[in-house]
């Protein structure tokens, strides 16, 4: 069944005639298959090729009606053939379908020789990048592997159950039970019922029975894949684009899906809307909610998808409107399908994939997304959750232990089958955290190209560093399951360093301003800033030494009783507020005031000057009946203590 809700993510053909006494046969089943009506088309195609009329378009529509049904072992045996018979006319995508055919046959060594003949091919391509960086992928499925019970869904039966969702203490799933339906409202995808959406567990007075969501909800056609809001009374869902009554088709006669949202009152389903975003043109389904409901999660194939399904995401407003679709980006996206999202309560992203390196058919995949980072590390859960087959509609209670999923594996009851499953040993997603910053000189503040800038361990070993760029920026991403020790260095300079300890992954800015291991001065260089002191204040309208005002000027005696040659000039200014007449006073009085303190300390009268500049030599334009803050008048209120000798 998950076979027809992926009907809308399909490429289209181009129609290529055959022998002129199949044209008509061919043109019914190209026109089922551009309809995304494998079924029929499968049947159509195969009487053609019994008949001994063939070509590389009939193998191709052959091969992808049986791959987009996950039938996947006549898949391979088609696309075998076109690859014999056609190999001149076979386009890369196709070596990439015979590889998942194969891998769902355990024929893991044959897949992965087509996997590197599909890399040859491409360039660029996330699904080959992905496998070429990721050549022992089954050693790390391997690896992840083991770490869950799978248990029974009572409620399966010999049809399609899929798309779990929680609501209220119940689940809603999607299933075709409903054989009621006439055979006109079948879907001829594979000619089976269409699907609606069913409640278990969810209202007292249908505890423990599986009951039909009523006719708001559910129609003739598709309804499918849902999300409910914390306090049941929002449901979001996938329905294919039938509006009041009347089913909606693109240019291609293609009826699209689309996702809606009712309001849940007292059990009842009211203001049913298809969201903004929705298009005729494209697909937009599978909706999953952040854990604080101000982002919803979903898959289309819009313009900007990178594959044939890619997840996205929209921002809830608190008016409930919606900001634009943001696509996840090509770290989780690929060429192919990713699909059916699910995000837990710590910000964990499970959703299923055919274009990450699997077991076969759709896996089910995890990263870490807090802090709206999708660049993290993804991983495939492993068996017993991920088989050769698909596997999809993931979802999983953090605190409980407890979850469920859909397969198609052969093992089921009907053609998906629900499971339940308890995580035994929690799958550690490697925590990382992105740190940046710019490196200075802390006397100039001049930013230093090529400083290296190195992350080292608590057991002081060195994991990795990089060096600043031209803007004196650098950029690293460390592990934020541990502490780690963030280090700036370069030549002429004391190393500086901080400590991140152990965090839940937010990025951070770190900019270091390093100190000169040698400090050079010579005539008309200020001490202050060689000295980095701190701003020397007076009291308003006093010119006397205050207490805070001595520990920065200790700080030249120091300078001065080391090197006894040493001659300053002290200067002094004022900001513009105040008259011109009275600044230029107070303020000489404030530097001969600086002089006879530090001559009250042992330094030499000989040795110092004084002048005051009032509000002569502004550092900024903030003169007389200027609009400047506090602050920026702040700056012009300094002391400057110059070298003379």
């Amino acid at each position: 069944m998950l076979k027809k809700i992926f009907f809308a993510f399909i490429l289209l053909f181009i129609f290529s005639k055959n022998a002129i006494g199949q044209e008509k046969k061919l043109e019914k089943a190209n026109q089922k298959y551009n309809e995304y009506s494998f079924s029929p088309a499968i049947d159509i195609y195969k009487k053609v090729l019994d008949k001994g009329f063939v070509s590389a378009d009939l193998l191709k529509k052959l091969g992808n009606s049986y791959y987009f049904n996950a039938n996947y072992k006549e898949a391979s045996l088609i696309y075998e053939r076109l690859m014999n018979e056609f190999a001149e006319e076979v386009t890369p995508d196709y070596y990439f379908r015979y590889s998942q055919t194969l891998r769902s046959l355990d024929q893991y060594v044959e897949a992965d020789e087509l996997m590197r003949k599909f890399s040859d091919l491409t360039s660029g391509d996330v699904r080959a990048n992905t496998f070429d960086t990721k050549r022992d992928y089954r050693k790390e499925i391997k690896e992840n592997s083991g770490r869950y019970t799978l248990g029974n869904f009572k409620y399966n039966s010999v049809y399609s159950e899929f798309a779990p969702s929680y609501y209220k203490k119940g689940l809603i799933f999607s299933s075709d039970r409903d054989t009621g339906n006439l055979a006109k409202y079948r879907h001829t995808w594979n000619s089976k019922d269409f699907l609606d959406i069913y409640k278990i567990n969810a209202d007292s007075i249908s505890n423990s029975l599986v009951v039909k969501l009523d006719k708001k909800i559910n129609t003739r056609l598709h309804e499918s894949t849902t999300a409910v809001t914390k306090d049941g009374s929002i449901l979001y869902f996938t329905r294919n684009n039938f509006i009041d009554g009347k089913t909606i088709k693109d240019q291609q006669g293609v009826i699209r899906l689309k996702i809606f949202r009712a309001k849940i009152e007292e059990g009842i389903f009211t203001e049913i809307e298809e969201l903004p975003f929705n298009s005729d043109d494209y697909s937009v389904a599978h909706p999953a909610l952040s854990p604080d409901e101000k982002t919803l999660f979903f898959v289309s194939d819009m313009p900007g998808s990178y594959g044939e399904s890619d997840i996205f995401k929209v921002a809830i407003n608190l008016d409930g409107t919606f900001g634009p679709p943001e696509n996840l980006g090509n770290n989780i996206n690929t060429e192919a399908r990713e699909t059916f999202p699910f995000i837990t309560s710590e910000e964990i992203l499970y959703f299923s994939s055919d274009g990450h390196p699997g077991l076969g058919g759709l896996d089910v995949f995890m990263t870490r997304i807090k802090n709206k980072s999708y660049s993290g590390i993804i991983k495939n859960v492993g068996e017993p959750i991920n088989s050769n087959l698909d596997d999809f509609t993931f979802i999983f209670d953090e605190i409980e232990k407890t979850g469920y999923f859909a397969s198609n594996r052969e093992t089921g009851l009907g053609y998906d089958d629900i499971y339940s499953f308890t995580e035994n040993i929690p799958l550690i997603l490697e925590c990382q955290q992105i740190i940046s910053g710019t490196v200075r000189d802390k006397i100039s503040n001049q930013v230093l190209v090529g400083a290296t800038v190195k992350i080292i361990n608590e057991n002081n070993e060195e994991i990795l560093n990089t060096i600043t760029d031209s803007n004196g920026d650098y950029n690293l991403i460390m592990d934020c399951n541990k502490g780690n020790f963030v280090r700036a260095l370069t030549d002429g300079y004391v190393p500086a360093e901080v400590y991140i300890s152990k965090s839940d992954g937010e990025a951070q800015i770190i900019d270091f301003y390093l100190e000169r291991d040698t400090v050079t001065a010579g005539f008309g260089d200020d001490l202050s800033k060689l000295l980095q002191l701190s701003t020397i204040y007076f009291d308003l309208n006093k010119y006397n030494i205050r207490k805070d005002a001595e520990v920065e000027i200790q700080k030249v005696i120091a300078a001065m009783d080391k090197y006894p040659s040493l001659k300053l000039k002290v200067n002094s200014h004022t900001d513009s507020r105040g008259q011109d007449a009275y600044n230029l006073w107070l303020s000489q009085k404030r530097a001969a005031s600086t002089v006879a303190y530090m001559i009250s300390k042992g330094i030499a009268k000989e040795r110092l000057q004084s002048e005051g500049f009032g509000e002569t030599q502004l550092v900024n334009d903030c003169g007389n009946n200027s609009n400047c803050t506090a602050t920026e008048h702040e700056l012009n209120r300094r002391s400057e203590f110059i070298i003379l000798e």
